[in-house]
């Protein structure tokens, strides 16, 4: 099965390397972007001004080869790839959770953007605390990583 996915717009950052990039949204190094919706999907917009935050999902336009197996930024240890957010993936899609300032038009300014300047977006979610406020949480390997997160950043290991 063939799965083809057309991008509804364009995602702005002030990161055009991936040494400058923050490894999540949550990064003290994180910035402001805007997200370009194309013309044909602007009517999709009607209302998503009224969250304070949506997710993205994006295609990962610099992975250049998928891993089963990656040292996490955050690790020395190989793990599997589903155990990580590694971009390396089978499926080079990218999820980010973002604070929405405003919509002007096509345009969408948020903040906590963790993104490669020129990134094809895919999709765009509104964040329901509702829906997803889960107790109890398990983070398996990344607890020994808590706190690492706020300073560190990506690299070229993964394109």
């Amino acid at each position: 099965m063939e799965v083809i996915y057309k991008p509804i717009g364009i995602i702005h950052s002030p990161f055009d390397s991936l040494e400058e990039m923050p490894i999540q949204p949550s990064s003290d190094e994180s910035g402001s972007g805007i997200v370009e919706i194309f013309p044909d999907f602007v009517d999709g917009l009607r209302d998503v001004g009224g969250f304070s935050h949506i997710y993205l999902l994006y295609h990962l336009h610099r992975v250049r080869q998928a891993k089963l197996m990656v040292t996490p930024f955050l690790d020395k240890v190989p793990r599997g790839i589903f155990s990580t957010r590694a971009p390396s993936r089978p499926n080079s899609i990218g999820l980010s959770l973002v604070e929405l300032v405003r919509v002007e038009d096509n345009l969408i300014y948020i903040e906590r953007i963790d993104v490669l300047n020129e990134t094809p977006l895919l999709d765009i979610k509104p964040y329901v605390p509702e829906f997803e406020h889960i107790h109890d949480v398990r983070i398996g390997w990344l607890e020994q990583a808590k706190g690492q997160v706020r300073t560190k950043k990506s690299d070229d290991r993964f394109e």
